[in-house]
Formats: structure tokens, C-alpha cells, sequence
């Protein structure tokens, strides 16, 4: 099935029966498969089963305590292979951006519990009207998420003690090259959410999305090793190849989507899906 509604579909394709729910002070923040719910269990210094899931022992009081106590716990795990080994950056565990951070959470376990994640993209856009290009890129074939897959010109995933503005300029640098004076002219235009199940668990996401306007002159460069190339395409083949294919990373289709529809680029007249991609760009998350 071709189409952009076959895109949000799949990045909203999930089911939580079976699954259980992660509570942390009698708020639900995440979901747990039952078999490693089941192994956490063991660990009743930290984890603690209710009637509604889940929870964290109520004598782990604030972020810090509960962050260690955690991370102690999946070490062991991933020492036995059960879990995957941490990547080194921390993520907030919370009910809502502007909630309060009740845990950090090492980024390799954020799906196996099934927590909200968030993270930047920036469509940076050469050009105005029919003549507008856009940049694209494509992923490593070593990453670990969809290797040589096409992706924004730049985007990460929001970990702890960063703001969302700081987070890009970083993200910029790294991936794009592109100097702080430059990324400071790309402008917030919205946010995104979907929740779609994966091998490694639930992944409930938020990505807040970036429009920039670049000059003729800018070509970006890689510096991080995450990049192979990046391409300056015309928007109607950017389209068409989301339209048309599966080349693009699951949810940098979405940014797509939105930007085309924000522009005008997908008609109300021609397209009989355009409300329910609407609607499916902005899904409520099940926490």
C-alpha cells in the first residue's frame, strides 16, 4: 500500500494487552513486557508489585536514589545478557515534558520500559515556492536504528540537562557542521507524537520539530561518524520518495508529513486521508 497514511499507521501500531504498566509514585510512566517484569520483580529492594502494575519501592525518595537504584539493577541484567548494555546518556522519566523528572533513565533502556522519549528535528530548507529543496540525509549503515535509512538534515534524541535549543545547536554541530549563529535562525514550529511497538519495547515519542531557512552556500559536513551523506533535493522528490517508499527512517516520515501539510504541499481536495493524517501526527500517548 502506497501513500503518506501508511506511515503514520505504522508508527502508531501497538498493543498493551499483556503488557504492564511501570509506575513510579502511583503515576504510570512507562510499560514492562511480562517477562522482564517478571525478573524485576526479583529485585524487591527496588521493585515493587501492586495491584495496577509495577512500581518502584517506596523507600527509593527523589530522582537521584531511584536513578541509581535502577541502574545497579539493569547492570546486573545486562551482565546476564537479558537487557542491552547502556549507552551512556541519560534520559528524564517523566508524565509530560513539562513534568517534573521523577528518574533518569540510561537511553538503551527507554523502550524496554516503555517511557516517553523526546527528541529534535530540523528540516532545513533551501529556497521558497515550487524552486524549494530540501536537505536530506542518509544514516550510517553502522547505526543501530535504521542503518542507511534517509533522515532530516539533523536529528537526536533529548537527553537530561539540556534545553531543546541547546540540544539542536549540539545535534547541528555534531551531524551538520552548521555554526551556533546559524542554527539560532531555525524556529520551533511543533511537536509530534506516536507510540509504535518494537523489538526492544514500547516507544511512546514526542519529537519537537525545527524549520531552517539556509542560504545557497551552506553544504553540510558530518563530523560525528553518524552521517554518510547528505543530499539537497527537490521537495517534490522528497515527497514522492515518502509517498512512494519505505527509504526514509519510520518516524522522519512523519516530519515530512507535517511539513508538507504546514506548507500546503498535501491539498484537502485531493487527498481523502488529510484529516486522518492530521489527527495521526498528534496521537495520544497511552501514560
Amino acid at each position: 500500500m502506497l501513500g503518506y497514511l501508511r506511515h503514520v499507521e505504522a508508527c502508531n501500531t501497538h498493543d498493551l494487552t499483556g503488557l504492564t504498566g511501570f509506575f513510579i509514585e502511583d503515576q504510570r510512566v512507562g510499560w514492562l513486557r511480562p517477562g522482564l517484569a517478571r525478573r524485576l520483580q526479583a529485585f524487591d529492594r527496588v521493585f515493587v508489585t501492586t495491584p495496577q502494575g509495577l512500581g518502584l519501592h517506596p523507600s527509593l525518595r527523589g530522582p537521584e536514589a531511584r536513578t541509581r537504584a535502577v541502574a545497579e539493577v539493569l547492570a546486573q541484567l545486562a551482565d546476564d545478557g537479558v537487557v542491552p548494555g547502556p549507552r551512556g546518556e541519560m534520559y528524564r522519566v517523566n508524565r509530560g515534558w513539562s513534568e517534573p523528572t521523577l528518574m533518569l533513565l540510561d537511553r538503551a533502556f527507554v523502550p524496554t520500559f516503555g517511557v516517553r522519549a523526546y527528541g529534535v528535528h530540523l528540516n532545513g530548507i533551501v529556497g521558497s515556492g515550487p524552486a524549494m529543496k530540501m536537505w536530506i540525509s542518509r544514516r550510517s549503515p553502522d547505526k543501530s536504528v535504521a542503518p542507511g535509512k534517509l533522515d532530516n538534515l539533523v536529528a537526536g534524541g533529548q537527553p537530561a540537562g539540556l534545553s531543546l535549543r541547546d540540544n539542536l545547536v549540539k545535534e547541528c554541530a555534531e551531524e551538520a557542521d552548521m555554526p551556533r549563529a546559524l542554527v539560532e535562525q531555525a524556529h520551533p514550529v511543533g511537536a509530534l507524537t506516536y507510540c509504535v511497538e518494537t523489538p526492544a519495547g514500547l516507544r511512546p515519542d514526542t519529537l519537537f520539530v525545527y524549520d531552517i531557512s539556509l542560504p545557497a552556500s551552506f553544504t553540510p559536513r558530518n563530523t560525528d561518524g553518524e552521517i554518510a551523506e547528505f543530499m539537497l533535493w527537490p521537495i517534490a522528490r522528497v515527497l514522492e520518495t515518502v509517498r512512494d517508499t519505505d527509504l526514509f527512517k519510520f518516524n522522519v516520515a512523519l516530519v515530512i508529513i507535517d511539513f508538507a501539510l504546514r506548507h500546503g504541499l498535501i491539498d484537502p481536495d485531493r487527498d481523502p486521508d488529510y484529516m486522518t493524517l492530521r489527527a495521526g501526527l498528534h496521537a495520544p500517548l497511552p501514560l
